[in-house]
């Protein structure tokens, strides 16, 4: 299960979702058919496509 937390500039994180955080860190990454491992060359890919859109953000 996914969850999403939107904190604004500013905003501090309430103590309780600083623990849900702290938990999901421990939990394990479980893949399936809807959420696929990458491969080695998949992984790269979707790096470079990081540095380029940050790229973009600087300027």
């Amino acid at each position: 299960m996914t969850k999403i937390f939107i904190i604004e500039n500013g905003q501090n994180p309430t103590k309780e979702q600083l623990k849900e955080v702290e938990e999901a860190q421990k939990s394990p990454v479980v893949f399936d058919e809807d959420y696929e491992e990458l491969s080695p060359a998949m992984m790269n890919a979707f790096k470079n496509a990081v540095v380029q859109r940050n790229r973009k953000k600087k300027a």
